[in-house]
């Protein structure tokens, strides 16, 4: 073989391994036809939003906590207390025994129930569903079950359901119920 020959080898030699080398060293075609990110101060609708429920209820007490659902998702609130008369006692023959709230002792006491439901729409108002069911004792009163006489707690029972709407902002949305409590939540993203 010629010198001529050998050198015309070894320059094509060199050329592909620098080709090679060049190749290597590119990032792939695909990373430059990546999506850009965009980033926006606005949370998604169906996001998870902070509920701030208060309750303040004459009969009832005073009681507010702060929850994080989504959209469609319901939540169940639950206060129990003593209420201002002290706890009444309940033996297990007076009718309805099993819905009284109970403390360990057996004595009835107040409680607070609400099942909240909000449905956010795409331009951030929540339609919410509030369900609202509280019971608490006033003393006691005779009551016939079975042919004998049993003192059971005299008591006070709301249930009451309300559909409203309300922005997702921070602002808050205060409801009055049939018995003058008063519901308020607020809503922030």
């Amino acid at each position: 073989m010629s010198q001529s020959m050998r050198n015309r080898l070894r320059l094509s030699a060199v050329s592909v391994a620098a080709c090679l080398a060049c190749a290597l060293a590119a990032p792939p075609a695909a990373s430059f036809a990546a999506t850009p990110i965009t980033v926006t101060s606005k949370a998604a609708t169906d996001g998870p939003i902070r509920y701030t429920v208060k309750v303040t209820s004459k009969q009832f007490g005073n009681a507010q906590e702060t929850r994080t659902i989504r959209s469609g998702e319901s939540d169940d609130f639950t206060w129990k207390t003593v209420p201002p008369g002290g706890a009444v006692a309940v033996a297990s023959e007076c009718p309805d025994y099993a819905s009284l709230p109970i403390d360990a002792n057996g004595a009835m006491i107040r409680q607070t129930q609400i099942r909240f439901a909000p449905v956010v729409a795409k331009d951030g108002t929540a339609t919410v569903q509030l369900s609202f069911h509280a019971q608490t004792p006033h003393g006691t009163k005779d009551v016939t079950n079975e042919g004998k006489t049993v003192k059971c707690p005299d008591y006070t029972l709301v249930t009451q359901v309300v559909r409203f709407t309300m922005p997702t902002n921070g602002s808050t949305k205060t409801v009055t119920l049939s018995d003058g409590s008063q519901v308020a939540v607020t809503a922030k993203r």
